[in-house]
């Protein structure tokens, strides 16, 4: 099973795939939080679509509420919180582990995939991104610090568009 058919809920709990919620687009996937230092990524992130978008690329985001509780709203409070703060227009799943025993099948999967420094493990922080291919394969990942416009984020992106 690729990595893109693992089953997914979105924010508004149906259930999906990243097949089928961004069909064969490149694809970011980030574990966001709305109380976080890192929150301000949003407005990156958001950026990457737009700029991204037309080209066959999507940002989804992945609240997550393990990190010092730094996303404890339910899902309309996430959605209203991330439209009218930073107009999210990209698609975002529904509240997930990231790690321990509850961890997504997804972020099993993801969690494999080393860093620039060849590590790979656990989820270390909020706004933890992972470049996916269109064929599902882990292309790159970025640790939380690593900003959306970083030129290595952008240079994977132009790379794997």
């Amino acid at each position: 099973m690729s990595l893109r058919d693992i089953p997914v809920r979105t924010l508004d709990d149906a259930p999906t795939t990243l097949a089928e919620l961004a069909g064969d687009k490149a694809l970011l996937v980030v574990n966001v939080a709305s109380r976080c230092g890192l929150t301000p990524q949003y407005t990156g992130l958001v950026k990457l679509q737009q700029e991204y978008g037309p080209r066959g690329f999507t940002v989804v985001g992945v609240p997550c509420n393990q990190f010092m509780g730094q996303e404890p709203g339910t899902a309309e409070e996430i959605r209203e919180f991330c439209s009218a703060t930073y107009g999210v227009d990209f698609p975002l799943l529904a509240k997930t582990d990231v790690n321990g025993e509850a961890r997504h099948p997804l972020y099993a999967e993801l969690a494999e995939a080393p860093d620039a420094d060849g590590q790979a493990g656990d989820i270390q922080w909020n706004f933890e991104k992972f470049l996916v291919g269109r064929d599902g394969a882990v292309l790159a990942r970025f640790r939380a610090a690593t900003e959306p416009q970083d030129p290595a984020v952008l240079a994977a992106l132009e790379a794997a568009l």
